[in-house]
């Protein structure tokens, strides 16, 4: 009998803890980052009020080529047919060749802000898409692309 309820207790108080993140992160097909290939981020905003903070995910090999990866990002707000768009540069490496960010063995992640201390005005579906505009396609050493949102404190 107590080998049950302790699972039980355990998961009615984690099920009362309130997720304060969102990650979600897209693998890219082979390592190599096509152009055409545009991932979505699809998240709902149900708190207006309080400030958020948005981040860039990237996951790739020591084997990638340079110190930079530049991308088109197109977000869509609730009831929105067009998308905003913007040119970012992500830095990935210093100019010491040291990679930013964590590092596993030959893998690295690096998170890169998007938005500080946003306030997300509607409430419902938005939509953030990543698209490499490097000059080589595709795009090699790259394992994954996604969006973070944290909430501030």
């Amino acid at each position: 009998m107590k080998k049950i309820i302790l699972p039980v207790l355990l998961l009615s108080i984690a099920g009362c803890i309130r997720i304060n993140q969102f990650e979600k992160n897209v693998q890219i097909p082979q390592q190599q980052w096509t152009s055409s290939f545009s991932p979505e981020i699809k998240f709902d905003i149900t708190d207006t009020l309080t400030l958020y903070n948005v981040y860039v995910t990237l996951r790739h090999t020591d084997a990638y080529l340079y110190r930079n990866i530049w991308l088109d990002i197109a977000t869509r707000q609730p009831g929105d047919t067009t998308y905003q768009k913007g040119r970012f540069e992500l830095t990935l490496q210093q100019s010491d060749g040291k990679w930013l960010g964590t590092g596993y063995g030959d893998i690295w992640e690096v998170r890169y802000p998007l938005f500080r201390r946003i306030r997300f005005r509607k409430q419902g579906q938005y939509s953030i898409i990543l698209r490499q505009i490097m000059r080589d396609d595709p795009l090699k050493y790259i394992m994954n692309a996604g969006i973070r949102i944290e909430k501030t404190s």
